[in-house]
């Protein structure tokens, strides 16, 4: 009896157990940034893990923790009560800490932390457990900080000034100098900020020298560029607040580059020229601190310079290279010097068809005389002798940094695949690489003072995070964490594959993903959605998480849909001619390769071929209102975000690039400008806008809305008031919703 017992409960709590394992469905709510549920679904990671020198430590909110390179054993090195403690002795009345996530140890020599609170930059010596040095940053809404570890000066920028102050006792803190001078009311002159409208690999503003002896910084006039009138709507009588946006076409603003000297309180500015319709881009300086270096461009973008200056007097020097190319010349790195010799530095190029690195050596001078690139289209000319340290049809995506002892340079690439990236270490002398960790996937890198390891994130689509310590010379290094994925855990998942098919060109392949619906039945036939973006800087398809597909495909394919990407022609890391094959007549190419993509989908035996819609933001916006409009019998269902209508009504930089401005390219432009197919409308297309959107304007829906009124089509409209080009937080959640209900009310 007791035997039976035991069997009738074995039985009934297998069956009570089953229903529970039973795998979930998921909400926008579980996929979407913004949604209450997301981050509890996203693979975990360990926060605040950084190097302080050759030292591994990670930070979180109670500590500060050593971990053994080697074993991965981890001992803590600070807490957070004690640095509070030491709060407490200053002669000043700064609230505790309640975090030291956000901690930094940037001194490889010192045990020095360093955090920002309330408005303070505290450096705590765990030495002597005391605080070391403070600096006070007092004007309202200062953004950009920029800290010198040499000499201990910050720089930051409040509205449109450069503020600059130094860390030191509490009791003789130094007032902060305003770079403004005179100008620092005047709104159109902007200091210390990414100029160009952040193109070029321009992100920020400031540059310190190797020393601290000086800094270099951007000024920026904007006076001569139109407004763009946006327009405050939560006010009682809704107010202008213009964005200085210049368009295609039109004036655009001049930059000079200022550099002050910290001793003397001196600003220069570079002797550079009129800066009218230059470009000033990827601003380096040379070790000794004696030379900056700065890439300009004309204003057509095709014609490089790489140009010296003198730090002291801002006098310029010379013309050290030179490239132009029949389309465009897109520099985005400034040079690299190498650490054990100071005479030469790292220059990127795509002269040769891809992103590689050329070693140049400023000792030796050359007569200079213009050579073919590998790109047919691109021809240069060097003042300094160079050879080539990387070649291939792969591109150098970064550089990590440098093993000095074993004269290496560290860099992740797409050597392996061009749906990843993979960290090597390369040596100067002799060009030979050797992969550093896992062939697999996606590889984001830290590396330490010396260069010996690398703190490495890597993600696959079959590894959802795992964070180790590696030797740089390719061995085996130490697993410090593994995530699981909480979704393949709990939820019912699509089948995801990736893929290749032909260009419309008939040789180039392309990638797809493809995402069947869940519990798919190989009888049924089921609509399909394209999710598109096709333009330059991106790529919608890597070796991660679900081979890089958003929460919102995977929940459409939850709702029953074939779900498919494809990366176009004329979207990232394939080289410059996959890429600029839509030069002047952006939409062309790339939409000939997604109507390749719907051809695929026609083809698959459970999808239904009169059910295809399409959707993509920003320049997938562009993407799915053309294709919309101009294959209007494959195309049924659309859902257009922060579309691009008319490229003259883009920024000038960006727009230029691609285009041509609409003077020199006036056919390019009107095949492009979507409103002269307003009357082609046959689907159900969305528009969506964010009400103040600073990078595509809302102009752009208004006029294509105009159009189409004009040409009697009906597309439906739906803005996002006071929202820039992104939702974000619960609008994300709102927008994905109303995404949703338009496919299901007219695809589904």
């Amino acid at each position: 009896m007791k035997r039976l017992f035991q069997f009738i409960l074995l039985f009934f709590t297998m069956t009570t157990v089953v229903p529970a394992q039973e795998k979930k469905s998921f909400t926008l709510e579980d996929v979407i940034p913004g949604g209450s549920n997301y981050y509890n679904l996203v693979p975990k990671s360990l926060p605040g893990i950084q190097w302080w020198g050759d030292n591994c430590v990670r930070t979180d909110a109670e500590q500060i923790i050593g971990i053994d390179t080697k074993t991965g054993k981890e001992s803590t090195l600070v807490t957070l009560d004690e640095v509070n403690q030491a709060l407490k002795h200053l002669k000043a009345e700064i609230q505790p800490l309640h975090s030291l996530t956000a901690a930094s140890l940037p001194w490889a020599d010192k045990k020095m932390v360093r955090i920002f609170h309330n408005g303070y930059f505290l450096t705590y010596d765990f030495g002597t457990g005391k605080i070391a040095a403070v600096a006070h940053i007092t004007e309202k809404r200062a953004t950009n900080f920029d800290f010198c570890k040499e000499n201990g000066w910050v720089a930051y920028t409040a509205g449109k000034n450069l503020f600059l102050t130094q860390q030191g006792d509490y009791s003789k803190m130094v007032n902060p100098v305003c770079m403004g001078n005179k100008e620092e009311n005047d709104k159109n002159i902007v200091y210390g900020q990414a100029v160009h409208r952040n193109e070029f690999g321009i992100m920020k503003g400031t540059f310190w020298s190797p020393k601290g002896s000086y800094l270099a910084f951007y000024r920026m006039d904007q006076s001569m560029v139109t407004d763009y009138p946006q327009v405050n709507t939560t006010k009682r009588i809704a107010e202008v607040e213009p964005d200085t946006y210049p368009m295609a076409g039109m004036t655009s603003h001049q930059v000079t580059v200022g550099v002050y000297h910290v001793k003397d309180g001196k600003t220069v500015y570079l002797q550079a020229g009129d800066p009218t319709d230059r470009y000033f881009t990827n601003i380096s300086w040379s070790p000794d601190e004696k030379h900056i270096y700065v890439i300009e461009l004309n204003r057509d973008q095709n014609h490089a310079q790489l140009v010296s200056y003198d730090a002291a007097t801002g006098a310029k020097e010379e013309v050290l290279y030179e490239e132009k190319h029949l389309r465009y010349v897109e520099p985005q790195h400034p040079l690299t010097f190498l650490p054990w010799d100071n005479t030469k530095f790292i220059y990127w190029s795509q002269r040769d068809g891809f992103h590689h690195l050329y070693l140049m050596d400023t000792e030796k001078r050359l007569k200079g005389e213009w050579k073919q690139g590998k790109d047919a289209e691109s021809q240069y000319c060097e003042y300094l002798q160079t050879e080539a340290l990387t070649e291939g049809d792969w591109l150098v995506q970064e550089i990590l940094g440098f093993n000095a002892a074993r004269k290496e340079v560290i860099i992740g690439s797409t050597e392996v695949s061009p749906l990843q990236t993979n960290l090597f270490s390369l040596n100067v002398r002799n060009g030979k690489r050797t992969l550093i960790g896992n062939a697999d996937g996606m590889h984001q890198g830290q590396l330490s003072a010396s260069g010996t390891y690398v703190i490495d994130n890597f993600t696959s689509n079959s590894v959802p995070r795992e964070i180790s310590l590696l030797p740089t010379n390719g061995k085996k290094g130490v697993t410090l964490f593994t995530a699981t994925d909480p979704m393949l855990e709990a939820y019912n998942m699509p089948e995801i594959t990736l893929g290749t098919l032909k260009a419309a060109d008939g040789k180039t392949d392309l990638y797809y993903r493809l995402i069947k619906p869940v519990n798919f039945d190989p009888a049924k036939k089921y609509p399909a959605i394209i999710y598109v973006y096709g333009g330059p800087h991106a790529q919608m398809i890597h070796n991660t998480r679900f081979y890089d597909a958003r929460g919102w495909d995977l929940y459409m394919a939850q709702q029953g849909f074939v779900m498919l990407t494809v990366d176009s022609r004329g979207s990232d890391n394939r080289g410059i001619q996959f890429e600029n094959c839509t030069f002047r007549h952006l939409g062309v190419e790339e939409m000939k390769d997604q109507v390749e993509g719907a051809k695929f989908l026609q083809s698959l035996p459970y999808v239904d071929g009169n059910k295809i819609g399409v959707h993509g933001w920003s320049f997938g916006g562009f993407m799915t209102t053309n294709l919309m409009l101009s294959y209007p019998e494959i195309f049924k269902v659309g859902v257009a975000g922060g579309p691009v209508i008319d490229w003259q009504f883009y920024e000038v930089m960006y727009g230029e690039r691609y285009m041509d401005t609409p003077q020199s390219n006036p056919e390019g432009y009107k095949g492009s400008n979507l409103r002269e197919k307003a009357g082609n409308l046959k689907g159900r297309l969305m528009i969506i806008h964010g009400g103040t959107d600073p990078t595509c304007v809302p102009q752009h829906s208004y006029t294509f809305l105009r159009a189409c009124i004009d040409a009697g089509t009906h597309p439906d409209f739906f803005i996002y008031p006071e929202d820039g080009h992104n939702m974000m937080g619960r609008d994300r959640v709102h927008l994905h919703q109303h995404i949703t209900r338009y496919f299901m009310d007219f695809l589904k």
